[in-house]
């Protein structure tokens, strides 16, 4: 694993706000030929400060595949961030803003490739999608509107086999498409790549689960089966026939991919429970069985939550 001193810490997004986000959206429409192929707009007032927490010391990132980054959680119009406490848990919450009542989801991505997810894609609730770079001047840029057609946005990671990650989007039929990144924000337009996803409650994935080298997402099923899709690194076919990895995951109401929480280089996720505990699931590597078994690292209070990214 990487160094932390070889980090950039200095650039890492702790708080955006949604009036900032507005601003660099004041071009988009709301047309779904958007969303097909949205366009860049020019950057709009800064979108993003600096962090109010640095990685500690001596904690090591690892790849771009299993990245260093806070978890975001929006209760209301509030946004927290969680910084790693280095033990594969959360430090106290940290607040950011209250200016994120428009805010339907957001995402987080490591575009340069430094270890440290410091860049993220913000969708609004008027079909906006927004993107902010920690790295830069924090400016932001307007991605394009019409993403009210999908019902679930996700930044798994490098799916296409180029420099970046790059974004899935389900829409409400229960197709997906996969938008390639340029590392900028900036997205190609769509491709289809699969149709019957409709079926899944849950979608998640940031980085590599299988130990191959390649970003993968675990889907849940309405029966609570859990199935996990290797990626491929064919933008045209982005992930391999499922395999089925788990059941009885119908009791989380949410599943949000962490990338590497417990500092192994091993992509984790998150799991909430209908009682608000919020449990760890260290990756192993292993595509046979993806997860250990799971560690409670919230007690109670997470289902206050909206979202969480």
């Amino acid at each position: 694993m990487a160094k932390t001193s070889g980090l950039n810490t200095t650039g890492i997004l702790s708080r955006v706000t949604v009036a900032a986000i507005t601003a660099a959206l004041v071009a988009t429409t709301t047309s779904a030929m958007a969303a097909d192929a949205p366009q860049p707009a020019d950057k709009a007032a800064a979108a993003a400060t600096k962090p109010a927490q640095a990685p500690k010391a001596g904690i090591a990132s690892t790849t771009a595949e299993a990245d260093y980054r806070w978890l975001g959680a929006v209760t209301g119009n509030t946004l927290y961030w969680y910084s790693p406490n280095g033990t594969g848990g959360y430090d106290a919450r940290q607040w950011q803003t209250d200016t994120w009542d428009d805010v339907k989801h957001a995402q987080q991505a490591d575009n340069d490739g430094d270890g440290v997810a410091d860049d993220i894609w913000v969708w609004t609730t008027d079909g906006s999608l927004g993107y902010a770079d920690g790295d830069t001047d924090d400016s932001g840029i307007s991605v394009g509107g019409g993403w009210n057609i999908y019902n679930k946005v996700l930044v798994p990671g490098n799916l296409g086999g180029a420099a970046a990650p790059d974004l899935i989007a389900r829409d409400t039929s229960g197709k997906l498409y996969i938008y390639l990144g340029y590392g900028t924000g900036k997205l190609t337009g769509r491709t289809l790549v699969g149709s019957g996803w409709g079926q899944y409650s849950q979608i998640t994935g940031a980085g590599d689960l299988s130990g191959d080298g390649k970003a993968d997402i675990v889907a849940r099923d309405g029966s609570g089966t859990l199935w996990l899709y290797k990626g491929t690194g064919d933008q045209k076919a982005p992930f391999a026939a499922r395999t089925k990895v788990g059941t009885g995951w119908n009791m989380f109401n949410n599943l949000t991919a962490v990338s590497d929480l417990d500092f192994d280089g091993i992509a984790d996720i998150v799991a909430r429970d209908t009682t608000g505990k919020l449990y760890r699931y260290s990756g192993t590597g292993n595509a046979a069985a993806p997860f250990k078994s799971r560690v409670l690292i919230g007690n109670a209070g997470w289902n206050t939550y909206r979202f969480m990214f």
